[in-house]
């Protein structure tokens, strides 16, 4: 079966009609970014907020929206609207290399791996080194119902049976397998969600070959384009 070809770049102001659909079929209403939000992330950042859409329809597949962070932030109570509001930049913050996944949206598997072979030779070009994101922990719930003396400590570091360091949790499973294999903190009262008890485990995830930064900074874009496939293999 041949895969389709995905047509992915950076986001620009006219492509907020086709992100709120996305919003909309994801996320729940308290949950989905509105027009003035993501208008504000791509205004923002707009070499950090990059979607992938299908060629024939227009339709977006997938979104990624990321913006310049101080790790510091995360070890201490924090909330995910503290680290996404454009509002309130950070000072100094892109003097850390480090990037703050704002969201991720995506009806696609494929669309999901596309953004983030485009994304990851322009972030070696641009000198970004990881990326820290949020993550629910949708089986926590569940599990606390099943044996209430568990914490969430011990639900967020549990593991498969029989499937090496894969995490429990089918979320932090998600993001272990695109390469966020570092808990960072836990945080309690993160974001609205109620299977997630409302906790958000914050994950890192390290860019490929993201040493020797001078190196890749004077290196040509197309260069670094062809070691996309293998830096996303890196990264799983």
């Amino acid at each position: 079966m041949t895969m389709r070809k995905l047509l992915t770049r950076h986001l620009t102001p006219e492509d907020v009609p086709a992100l709120l659909a996305l919003e909309q079929s994801k996320w729940e209403p308290h949950q989905a970014a509105d027009r003035g939000s993501l208008l504000q992330r791509i205004r923002t950042y707009p070499t950090l907020c990059i979607g992938a859409f299908c060629p024939h329809s227009g339709a977006a597949l997938a979104s990624l929206f990321l913006r310049p962070i101080d790790p510091a932030v995360f070890t201490a109570p924090t909330q995910w609207q503290d680290s996404a509001n454009m509002a309130a930049p950070f000072s100094d913050a892109t003097r850390h290399r480090s990037l703050f996944g704002i969201s991720l949206s995506s009806n696609d598997a494929n669309a999901v791996a596309e953004i983030f072979r485009f994304f990851y030779p322009r972030a070696l070009k641009a000198g970004w080194k990881d990326i820290y994101l949020g993550s629910p922990i949708p089986g926590f719930r569940k599990a606390r119902t099943l044996s209430p003396e568990l914490s969430v400590w011990q639900y967020a570091h549990a593991k498969r049976k029989f499937h090496g360091k894969e995490p429990l949790d089918p979320q932090l499973r998600y993001y272990f397998r695109k390469g966020f294999r570092q808990i960072v903190s836990i945080q309690k009262n993160y974001f609205p969600h109620e299977e997630s008890l409302d906790y958000g485990v914050i994950l890192r995830g390290i860019i490929p070959l993201s040493q020797p930064r001078r190196l890749w900074r004077i290196t040509p874009l197309f260069v670094l384009e062809s070691f996309a496939a293998m830096m996303f293999g890196l990264a799983r």
